[in-house]
């Protein structure tokens, strides 16, 4: 008679265990589910703040240069002036978007605007300063 107690007694511990362990389970799959949810809403908001920037620059790089003049040439289509701006190296492939701009698409009527020219003091690798010439042009749409 006392292997059926014992067997009754094992049962319904095994039993509160797996309903515990459920609980704990769903409560936790809640708690994930929240915190998706305040994930995804922080990140819409974010997207929308950084949706309403006005983005009129474009950094001249090591990409090809075509891909610099279609990317400036998108964004003449929603704002009236793009600052192309570069320096070291890289200053002759500015002066080549905003040429290709002016040029091929005079059609359009973008013209060139201001340009100005400076440099910045640069740490080098090993830690002494270095001047670094750049420059920033404008292109206007008419």
């Amino acid at each position: 008679m006392n292997s059926m107690t014992t067997d009754i007694t094992e049962n319904t511990e095994t039993a509160n265990t797996e309903n515990t362990e459920t609980a704990n389970t769903e409560n936790t799959e809640t708690a994930n589910t929240e915190q998706v949810t305040q994930t995804t809403q922080t990140t819409q908001t974010t997207q929308t703040t950084q949706t309403n920037e006005v983005r009129d620059t474009v950094f001249i790089g090591k990409k090809p240069l075509m891909a610099y003049v279609t990317s400036t040439l998108i964004q003449l289509a929603n704002v009236p002036t793009v600052k192309v701006k570069a320096r070291g190296m890289s200053i002759g492939r500015a002066v080549d978007v905003a040429q290709i701009i002016s040029r091929k698409t005079e059609n359009a009527g973008y013209t060139i605007g201001a340009i100005l020219i400076g440099s910045e003091t640069l740490e080098s690798k090993d830690g002494r300063p270095r001047n670094v010439s750049t420059i920033e042009i404008q292109v206007k749409r008419n």
